[in-house]
């Protein structure tokens, strides 16, 4: 039910680069958006995307502002930026606005691939294929704590819910009551009716409502796969 789904923006108005940087980045299985303006790019800020690629130079919005928006967002989200203008000058500025890594045209696909492994590998760690967990078609994201329906639209859950949610999930087909849910995700001190299980359980099932999230009557709630 895991499943490794590293989800690249790539954002490069030369249409033949794109292509061909797409190309290069889905051989190494990873799954990329690319969109040739900024302002396009926008409207997928929050898609649960891994990593952006941005080009410096874009018609209309310019990569920087881009970055700004991203950065204001999604703070963690990582940014590899390529530029063909004054090299220093767009390191510098790149680099104050929160870019990780930078790439001066012309470069070799390759570099780019090598650049991105390696940038993902130090934000995710080895750990990526355990932080992506596939349930009834819905996307949990675990280093972002968010959840993504199949049109990658983001679910909103409270910190409760995500918690239940994700515990219930690594517990797939597995009954569990709700002092277990109560003592894992609440805390072993915590003082209170265990009513607050059932309602984060119902609130999960209203914005889930594909999820198979079943009642076990005397023993507490189930996921099943």
């Amino acid at each position: 039910m895991n499943e490794t789904l590293f989800k690249i923006n790539l954002v490069e108005d030369e249409e033949s680069l794109a292509s061909i940087l797409k190309a290069y980045m889905e051989n190494e299985g990873w799954n990329v958006s690319v969109f040739h303006t900024a302002e396009e790019a926008l409207d997928y800020m929050h898609n649960g995307v891994h990593l952006w690629v941005l080009d410096i130079m874009l018609p209309g919005m310019s990569g920087y502002d881009l970055i700004k928006k991203i950065k204001e967002n999604h703070s963690e989200q990582p940014v590899i930026f390529i530029s063909a203008r004054d090299q220093d000058l767009d390191k510098i500025l790149g680099l104050e606005l929160g870019s990780d890594d930078y790439l001066a045209k012309p470069f070799l696909p390759k570099e780019l691939v090598i650049r991105v492994k390696k940038l993902l590998h130090r934000v995710y760690g080895a750990g990526i294929h355990e932080n992506r967990m596939v349930i009834s078609k819905y996307q949990l994201d675990v280093v972002r704590r968010k959840v993504f329906d199949e049109e990658n639209q983001m679910i909103e859950l409270t910190t409760k819910e995500f918690d239940v949610l994700l515990y219930l999930v690594e517990n797939v087909n597995v009954a569990k009551s709700r002092q277990d849910i109560l003592t894992e995700v609440w805390g072993g001190d915590y003082v209170g009716s265990d009513r607050a299980v059932d309602d984060v359980v119902r609130r999960i099932r209203r914005k889930m409502g594909r999820l198979s999230l079943e009642t076990v009557y005397g023993s507490g709630y189930r996921i099943v796969s």
